[in-house]
């Protein structure tokens, strides 16, 4: 994930349970912490250059501080450490992020400020969910694709409340592996 407020950095996340931050005008790396128990899948910024956050094969969301690496926070496990594929911070209103599961139709809305429980669950998939990505242009919409060959979107303006159905529904021929939203 590249850092928004600081381009220089990157992150990267690896099989080895490692999370490693990049400085590429240094070309070094400037942070490498063992972040998981098993392979971690992916890694995602705050808004911000010390805040990122990270999923894996454990089945955890851990959040991480650049200024305090001494620990982690445990945010949100799964039942039966299910996997936990990918994970997409809302960059207007940070204290969201999203995550799935590994061959699972749901997506998993989190409140940081509410660790354990979700603060929503998407069900709108028929078939495991590929991908997700928070709209650029407003704090409520969310985006998620699918091998149900679906890219749906969500408006979360009214949660805490439960969100039954999505806003719209793009149908393709076949399956969506990624999606992001443009910017304009």
């Amino acid at each position: 994930d590249w850092n928004d407020d600081d381009p220089r950095l990157i992150a990267a996340s690896s099989i080895d349970t490692t999370v490693t931050i990049w400085d590429i005008e240094l070309g070094q790396a400037v942070t490498q912490l063992i972040a998981h128990d098993r392979e971690v899948y992916d890694v995602a910024f705050a808004t911000g250059t010390d805040v990122f956050g990270s999923v894996g094969a454990d089945g955890s969301v851990r959040l991480f501080d650049r200024r305090s690496l001494e620990h982690s926070t445990i945010i949100y496990e799964t039942t039966e450490s299910k996997p936990l594929l990918r994970l997409a911070w809302n960059k207007l209103d940070p204290n969201y992020v999203v995550t799935f599961t590994v061959d699972e139709p749901a997506v998993i809305v989190l409140d940081i400020r509410m660790p354990s429980v979700p603060a929503t669950e998407l069900s709108g998939h028929r078939e495991p969910v590929n991908s997700v990505a928070w709209a650029p242009h407003s704090s409520c919409h969310l985006c998620t694709a699918g091998e149900d060959s679906q890219a749906l979107i969500w408006d979360l303006s009214l949660l805490p409340k439960p969100i039954e159905d999505p806003i719209l529904a793009y149908n393709v021929d076949d399956a969506i592996n990624q999606l992001s939203w443009s910017a304009l």
